[in-house]
């Protein structure tokens, strides 16, 4: 079984070794990557919900805009898409998005999707993988590099934290379809600066500005690119007595999780009418001479 591989170049080590991060290149300029045309697909997680800037298409940013940011920072002519679209199942995803996203010929590629059924009644971790596994097939086929994210621990996550185990079955589910598939997996589950709540948006089902900007900066890790996304550490929480706390739950069950569940049962989604942000691949701000993107 070969092991998820990362094209590489003089800034990336050769699979099975083990060395020091890739040095920045003369002039202090970090070292190019080997991407040119990255195309990003899935639901909301991908969009960008919970990352809101109007400066940003479609009024979100999201951690694939600040991937794409430091990606065109160090390579010219370098192009992104995002077709993500917030509220889509995976099946949703695969007619909506697999095919237009290899007609955009890119060589990165990555897809986020089935966290919308998982958390579902009935979610079957085990079907759902079957889905992923012949869509990153034929992903892996176009010549790009596919990357699959696990989803993150859900445990201390008020009621969505129920569905934790059908999360870490299809999370194992997506490291045997990346090692089947040579696609590499980016490990949102090991995340555990996740864990935080100032790393979750108000509604608690999307991430905020910090924690995009945390996923971002794991995911160029992941593909060994050099970035100046730094660390950033969330502010220490307040501590709340029992009172505040429990309004503080009914205020979130009101405003974010009745009007959820309301349009689970109605069969609708939160992505109806809504098209992709960036459905061409294009241009990114932060390419070269451009100032780099940084969390909000």
């Amino acid at each position: 079984m070969t092991s998820p591989s990362i094209p590489e170049t003089s800034s990336t080590p050769a699979a099975g070794t083990s060395g020091p991060a890739p040095e920045p290149a003369a002039g202090g300029e970090s070292a190019v990557h080997p991407w040119t045309r990255y195309v990003a697909i899935g639901d909301s997680f991908t969009e960008g919900i919970g990352d809101p800037n109007p400066r940003s298409p479609g009024g979100h940013r999201g951690w694939a805009d600040r991937v794409a940011e430091e990606l065109a920072r160090t390579r010219d002519g370098f192009a992104y898409a995002n077709l993500a679209i917030r509220g889509r199942l995976l099946n949703k995803i695969i007619e909506e998005q697999l095919e237009p996203a290899i007609e955009l010929h890119p060589d990165l590629i990555t897809i986020c999707a089935g966290g919308n059924d998982v958390i579902r009644p009935g979610g079957d971790p085990d079907k759902l993988a079957e889905k992923m596994d012949a869509a990153v097939g034929r992903l892996v086929s176009s010549g790009a590099t596919v990357v699959l994210f696990t989803g993150p621990d859900l445990g201390a996550t008020p009621v969505i934290g129920s569905v934790r185990g059908r999360v870490a079955v299809y999370n194992e589910n997506l490291r045997t379809v990346a090692a089947r598939h040579d696609a590499v997996i980016a490990d949102m589950w090991a995340l555990r600066q996740l864990s935080n709540r100032e790393m979750w948006a108000p509604d608690r089902l999307h991430f905020s500005p910090l924690g995009h900007h945390t996923i971002a900066a794991m995911v160029l890790e992941t593909l060994a690119v050099p970035h100046t996304l730094e660390p950033l550490e969330p502010r220490p929480m307040p501590v709340k007595n029992w009172r505040t706390a429990r309004t503080e739950d009914l205020t979130w069950a009101r405003e974010y999780f009745m009007p959820w569940v309301v349009r689970r049962v109605r069969h609708q989604s939160s992505g109806d009418g809504i098209s992709a942000k960036r459905p061409d691949a294009g241009p990114m701000f932060g390419g070269p001479g451009m100032p780099p993107g940084s969390a909000d």
